[in-house]
């Protein structure tokens, strides 16, 4: 495989697994449109046109030709100067692919947020009360990422002349419906039940190893589950602490997460709504391991760093 059929086999399995269906997707590739047709000739140079074929702005070549043939990928949830240097150290690595976003792609987290309105309106909160909320925390993170060196890694790359890409959100939501199918299929009564659910999975299994299992951040394993949604697993980065309110009155009663910062978890916590955090870098995992697995179907290894917990299925 090419580096460029790699890219697109990411766009097309994280847009197959997209919580917003496939007119959601066809809905916002239509406004990107129309808004450049809108755009003057000095504004259309610098919109960044790869937005109107890939709906993840966070999942990108950053170095290297597209056409280069990959036989061999170093993997991993960071990858960083230490990764790049033990790719160079190794040789022979074709491709070095990370999980999260950099360059780029990086500069993008902030507008793959816009899943989290869609998904929050799947589980019940009213469109409008949605967009307030996220929108005021997409421009937080917009702002926040704003003064990060966000190149660092990408021009080491081009120095050692290893080529570069990230799957974030595409590889997010392959996560998020593997972990939604195995909890549906189960339909856990309690945050116990759901726990054991978790900790069946390999990846979880191996992070417990380490001391990074799945945990219950807000409630308790006699607790009653009622509604579990999986708002916190895919969609870029932690949305507003404010959604929680807006979910219990949804009918929420579970949140299933990767990761949840204090003021998130205080804020579940007024709203008497349950949190249980998978994992961030198992969760991570998941969806890296079911995207890798198609890619060692075409016969490239994989070499997995940086915190990934590698598990085939195939």
């Amino acid at each position: 495989m090419t580096i460029k059929e790699i890219y697109n086999l990411a766009i097309k399995m994280g847009t197959e697994a997209d919580f917003r269906g496939k007119e959601g997707i066809e809905r916002l590739f239509r406004k990107l449109k129309e808004k450049y047709e809108k755009m003057d000739e000095s504004q259309k140079e610098d919109f960044d046109l790869e937005r109107l074929e890939n709906p993840f702005s966070d999942t990108r070549i950053l170095y290297g030709d597209p056409g280069k043939e990959v036989k061999k990928i170093l993997a991993g949830i960071d990858i960083d100067g230490g990764e790049l240097l033990l790719a160079k150290e190794l040789g022979g690595v074709d491709l070095l692919l990370s999980h999260h976003p950099r360059g780029k792609a990086l500069t993008g987290l902030d507008d793959v947020m816009q899943l989290q309105i869609d998904m929050l309106v799947q589980c019940g909160v009213p469109i409008n009360v949605a967009e307030k909320l996220l929108r005021k925390r997409i421009e937080e993170v917009a702002r926040s990422i704003s003064p990060a060196n966000h190149n660092r890694a990408v021009d080491m790359a081009k120095i050692l002349d290893i080529p570069f890409m990230c799957t974030h959100t595409a590889c997010d939501n392959l996560a998020a419906r593997f972990i939604e199918k195995k909890i549906t299929e189960e339909n856990p009564e309690t945050l116990e039940e759901i726990m054991k659910i978790l900790r069946d999975i390999p990846e979880y299994r191996e992070a417990i190893k380490i001391g990074a299992g799945p945990k219950i951040f807000v409630g308790s394993e006699e607790n009653r589950a009622g509604k579990i949604v999986f708002t916190e697993i895919t969609g870029g980065t932690e949305g507003a602490a404010e959604i929680y309110e807006k979910l219990a009155q949804a009918g929420a009663g579970t949140v299933i997460g990767m990761h949840v910062s204090e003021k998130h978890r205080e804020e579940a916590e007024k709203a008497h709504v349950n949190i249980v955090i998978a994992g961030h870098m198992s969760s991570d995992s998941i969806g890296m391991n079911l995207f890798l697995d198609e890619l060692e179907k075409q016969g490239i290894e994989i070499i997995p760093c940086s915190g990934l917990i590698r598990i085939k299925r195939i």
